[in-house]
């Protein structure tokens, strides 16, 4: 049942996140910039520290008694992920909900699960999935399967944006003005990058959600892991982020001369700020699901490669639904719902890559009681 609700988890913080950019295009009169930082205020500085207020007893006092280096790296990483997820929403803007998720999101699964395996083979660190473990156990040859499956369906999807802009080029007058796959191909790929550092961001501050997880076991015993334990270090994670953000916007809110937003009594002051404030916060809701997944999973290959392929999901059925393949051919639109099905095969076998691991787990437990008697 654990991997289940995992994967349900994981389900619901990957359609949070794929569906974040929505309320942004009921936003009118404002700058790219005015609306994202006001959205970003949200994800980052407001809702963070409620959710863990919410959901961990004092957990000022973990973050205050926490080594500084463990602060500083997950700091440090949150100001890297923080320039990925400022390219992801130029990603977005330039290539479509639909085909710059699938190409940001799938460049980040790749680089988010495998890099902290490859640490974890070189430092060996107690529950944590090494690549060694990946290549050596059948669960984790499935896990690896899932994500070969998945670059397969990235990489599907990037076809079918190459159609769509030859589509487009030919009918001008479906065309979206704001397209350009060049300027959208390399934002996306600084964006992939740099957005797996959040998976690093989390490992690092593990410490603080070790304390807090410990601190909730001692009051609930026999209760499992705390669903909650990574709300603490979303406070410090997100800092980094705002840092990069919001220097950002404001360079680009001066350049701009685009203050004024703020202000503008032309523009639907009100709408703008409640669906901005509500972009942000179904944003960090994502991360809000995903603890709870890796509670259940572990903060593994498996859980991250399921958080991107369920955000890939669903950022590409609301690039349906908003008719960002309007114009385009039927061999087209084919194209990209193969890219969707293949995606959805790569969850489903990382699913079943986690069944696995979780079998085996308990079947070592039996095990090791049965020689302990």
């Amino acid at each position: 049942m654990g991997v289940i609700f995992g994967v349900i988890f994981h389900f619901i913080g990957g359609f949070a996140s794929g569906s974040f950019y929505i309320p942004f295009k009921k936003v009118k009169g404002w700058a790219w910039e005015s609306y994202w930082i006001i959205g970003g205020l949200f994800s980052w500085l407001i809702v963070p520290p409620l959710a863990a207020y919410l959901t961990i007893p004092d957990f000022g006092s973990i973050i205050s008694s926490t080594d500084f280096s463990v602060l500083k790296w997950t700091y440090i990483m949150g100001v890297l992920w923080g320039i990925g997820g400022l390219t992801y929403g130029l990603g977005v803007r330039y290539l479509g909900v639909s085909l710059g998720s699938s190409i940001i999101l799938g460049l980040c699964s790749i680089f988010g699960s495998l890099i902290p395996s490859v640490y974890y083979d070189i430092f060996p660190e107690a529950g944590k999935d090494t690549i060694t473990d990946l290549f050596t156990h059948r669960w984790g040859q499935m896990v690896l399967l899932g994500l070969l499956v998945c670059v397969i369906g990235i990489i599907i999807c990037g076809k079918a944006g190459g159609m769509k802009d030859k589509d487009l080029a030919a009918n001008k007058s479906a065309a979206n003005q704001e397209f350009k796959l060049g300027l959208g191909l390399l934002v996306a790929i600084i964006s992939g990058v740099l957005s797996a550092c959040f998976s690093f961001g989390i490992e690092a501050g593990t410490p603080m959600s070790v304390v807090a997880n410990e601190a909730w076991k001692a009051a609930h015993p026999g209760e499992g892991e705390f669903l909650y334990r990574n709300n603490v270090i979303y406070v410090v994670l997100l800092w980094g982020g705002l840092t990069t953000n919001l220097i950002w916007c404001m360079i680009l809110n001066a350049r701009n001369k685009t203050f004024k937003d703020y202000t503008n009594k032309q523009a639907p002051l009100r709408k703008n700020y409640l669906f901005s404030a509500l972009a942000g916060t179904t944003w960090f809701l994502q991360f809000f699901f995903y603890g709870m997944g890796e509670s259940r999973l572990g903060n593994g290959a498996s859980s991250w490669i399921l958080h991107m392929a369920f955000i890939i999901l669903i950022a590409n059925a609301w690039g349906l639904a908003l008719n960002e393949w309007k114009g385009v051919t039927r061999k087209t639109k084919n194209t990209i719902i193969t890219g969707i099905a293949v995606i959805l095969l790569s969850v489903l076998i990382v699913g079943y890559g986690n069944y696995l691991k979780d079998k085996a787990k308990k079947e070592q437990q039996q095990q090791t009681a049965i020689h302990s008697i």
